[in-house]
Order: structure tokens, then sequence, then C-alpha cells
């Protein structure tokens, strides 16, 4: 019986493609097959590094059909690549029910790291990094995003969110409801050319925002302890 491949989870980058590490060019060449959320933006990613690999859909709509095949595969033996649209695979992507899955079958998993868009906005935040608290994309109704958003009023922890910019100022309006005019910074475009990382307080962020919203966004705020 051949021995069971392994699973590698390969950070790709967010928008600047010299971020792409060495590590996951060769683990990309290296792999049987490369799993993929997007297979479009991923077959571009592989033809710029000049990589010819095939791939195979696994995104939030198939995870669990995705998973179970990819999982036949790595207990033949054959070796698998995770990536996501852009950044590391699991954070706010697909990627935790793939991992719990091959754990499960006694399937080694590893990770290529590399971008990651909190990391880099809260660090360039200039809020406190000590200690924070990601959570990740906010319900899109009123309702259920007012009551996401109420559970860390009294967190002594910076926190690190990711909107869409459909949503981005209902979400600042109802932070600034729940939380009050606190500390805040908004990143977009993140190591793109039109990077920006906005800082000040939260009403500034809502007066700052202009009617072409487009990209992704990562909001970062303080904690109430920021304004003492």
């Amino acid at each position: 019986m051949a021995d069971k491949g392994v699973l590698y989870l390969v950070t790709t980058p967010i928008g600047h493609l010299g971020d792409m590490s060495l590590r996951a060019i060769e683990t990309l060449r290296m792999v049987d097959m490369v799993a993929s959320e997007d297979t479009r933006k991923t077959g571009h990613l592989l033809k710029h590094f000049e990589i010819g690999k095939p791939q195979v859909a696994f995104h939030e709509h198939n995870e669990r059909k995705a998973g179970l095949r990819i999982i036949r595969l790595l207990e033949e033996g054959r070796d698998v690549a995770l990536v996501t649209s852009a950044g590391t695979p699991g954070i706010s992507d697909p990627g935790f029910t793939l991992v719990r899955l091959a754990l499960e079958a006694g399937i080694e998993v590893t990770m290529i790291p590399g971008p990651c868009a909190l990391v880099m906005a809260v660090v360039l935040s200039g809020l406190p990094v000590h200690s924070f608290t990601f959570k990740g994309f906010a319900p899109r109704t009123s309702g259920k995003r007012r009551r996401f958003l109420e559970m860390e009023k009294d967190s002594p922890h910076t926190l690190v969110f990711y909107e869409s910019p459909y949503r981005v100022k209902a979400f600042l309006a109802e932070a600034l409801e729940v939380y009050g005019n606190r500390r805040a910074a908004v990143a977009k475009e993140l190591t793109k050319m039109f990077e920006s990382v906005r800082r000040g307080r939260i009403e500034d962020q809502l007066a700052g925002l202009d009617d072409s919203l487009k990209g992704e966004y990562v909001i970062v705020i303080g904690a109430a302890e920021c304004d003492r």
C-alpha cells in the first residue's frame, strides 16, 4: 500500500505577486494536484510562475464533496496543495474543513506561510498589537451584525474585521453606535498599487469614505482602554 500524501496549505499573495515566496513556488511545482478556491485566479498565478499543475475546485459551495475527493487523492499517496484566491487558506476562506478531514484520516498537514491581510493591517494601524481579536466578516443583515459587534463591546483587545466594499459604510455606522467614537484604522487594497491605511476615529473613517468604494477592507478598532 502506497504511503499517504501530504496536504500543503500554500499562502499566496494578497495583491503583489512579488510577495510569492520561493517555498510556495517550489511546493506548487512539486505537488501532484492544486486544490483551488478559484481555479481561474489560481490558473493565472500558476501561469505567471510557469507552473503546470492540474487543479480541483475547492470552495465554500462544495467543501464537503470536494474535500472527500481530495482526501481520497491523499490516501492514494498524492501530494496536494491547497490555495485560496489570495492569502492564507482557512483565514476567512475555505480550508478548515479540509484540514480537519485530513487530520482525521491520519494525513500529514503542513503549511507554507506568507502574506495575511489581517496581520498587515493590525500592525500598520498604529493600535496596540500585543493582544488582538480577529472577527472575520460580520453578518450581512443589520440586526445580526449589531449583535455580532456587541459581543466585543467590553473586550480589552484590539478588534480586527474584514468587510466588503458594499457593506463597509453600514458596518462603520453600526460600529460607531455600539463602540462609540473609538480610535480605528481602515486598510484597503493592501500590497496593491492603491494601498491605503486611514487612521483616526470611527467618525473620521465614515466621513472619509467616498462613493467609489472598491477593493477589500480590513477594519481595526481599538479597545475602550485606548482612549483612557
